[in-house]
């Protein structure tokens, strides 16, 4: 397998644990006779500062012709001005759009090791293997016309949501897909159709593709019960599909069962070209420069990487179980506890993955 990945490091602690998730997938190389090729390039503030926009068309164009795109994180304080014209969240969106990934997967799971890392009591996190699949290219962030006015003295701001069938039926029909190849088989649609008409036609969607698919469970929560119920009964849940604020929102929530948000991987895809893999976490601005960011997140996108756009199940499967066992074995990152820095903690890792079939 030859393989071209782009890598964007990002902002704050993405420089950091995109490092170490490339030695990862360098190992994974070597190991399997593969031959992947990294391509790295600025996007976000870095890009801001270097070219005066998040995202330029060469480095768009460069992630179009790769085979994947490994993303660190973008933002921080230096251009966290809401009001600014140019913000490194504009790279992530043009990425998106421009890439055509529509899906962000986002599986939560809860390592045994590492219940009492989690704010929720132990005995509901029993059980707990969530793939969470969030619409990415339409609703509120993409929604036109949005801006302001002022009417009467008075000023006012608008934000569109609008989703097209087409949008919403492709993203459904992935999760169904994706929830046959799980052992529950379940699908929770996501929405507020007793209030918006876009969810209203989320769930007559929703409801036509479950229908299509008896051989799968499907049924419907309203984004603040889906809420509630994640942190209640997370085990009763498998594959949620929802809408791009929803699924922003209960995403981060849902990072809380794992321990940390830096143990999260995320991919997003389309129905062709490169897949964008990224840690669900920020650019932890606190913490960058400090050797002491949790790469857990980014080297597990990684394996998502491997298997989503390489086709590569063995070797993803051989990192996660790396992964896997250095958290059995007691190797912590501070958020979770431990000492060891974003380098030792890959160490671990890569020494496990080394020593592996």
């Amino acid at each position: 397998m030859n393989a071209k990945i782009v890598v964007l490091p990002g902002d704050g602690i993405g420089p950091e644990v995109t490092a170490q998730a490339v030695r990862v997938l360098q190992v994974v190389a070597r190991k399997g006779g593969h031959s992947f090729t990294f391509t790295e390039r600025l996007m976000g503030g870095c890009s801001i500062d270097a070219h005066g926009v998040a995202l330029t068309d060469e480095v768009l164009a460069d992630c179009r012709a790769s085979d994947a795109v490994l993303l660190g994180a973008v933002g921080g304080p230096k251009w966290d001005d809401p009001t600014a014209k140019v913000r490194p969240e504009q790279g992530l969106l043009g990425l998106r759009k421009g890439l055509g990934v529509f899906a962000n997967l986002r599986p939560v799971r809860v390592h045994p090791a590492l219940v009492e890392s989690s704010p929720v009591k132990a005995d509901r996190l029993a059980g707990v293997d969530i793939l969470v699949i969030r619409e990415l290219t339409g609703g509120l962030y993409f929604g036109q016309p949005k801006g302001r006015a002022t009417r009467d003295g008075v000023e006012h701001a608008f934000d569109t949501l609008d989703y097209a069938d087409f949008e919403i039926r492709r993203v459904v029909e992935l999760a169904f897909r994706l929830a046959k190849a799980r052992k529950r088989k379940k699908v929770t649609s996501v929405d507020k159709a007793n209030v918006l008409e876009s969810s209203r036609l989320w769930r007559q969607i929703a409801t036509a593709t479950g229908k299509a698919n008896p051989d799968v469970a499907l049924d419907h929560l309203l984004v603040d019960t889906a809420s509630m119920r994640l942190v209640t009964s997370p085990a009763s849940l498998d594959v949620i599909v929802t809408e791009n604020m929803f699924g922003d929102i209960l995403t981060d929530e849902a990072s809380v069962l794992a321990g940390s948000m830096g143990m999260l991987p995320s991919a997003s895809i389309g129905e062709k070209g490169p897949g964008l893999y990224e840690p669900i976490h920020g650019s932890a601005p606190d913490i960058a420069g400090k050797g002491i960011a949790n790469p857990v997140g980014t080297i597990l996108s990684a394996a998502l990487l491997l298997r989503h756009s390489l086709g590569l199940e063995a070797e993803a499967a051989s990192v996660e179980r790396a992964v896997d066992q250095a958290i059995t074995d007691g190797c912590r990152t501070g958020d979770l506890g431990g000492k060891l820095g974003t380098k030792a903690m890959a160490d671990e890792i890569v020494r496990r993955l080394e020593a592996g079939k």
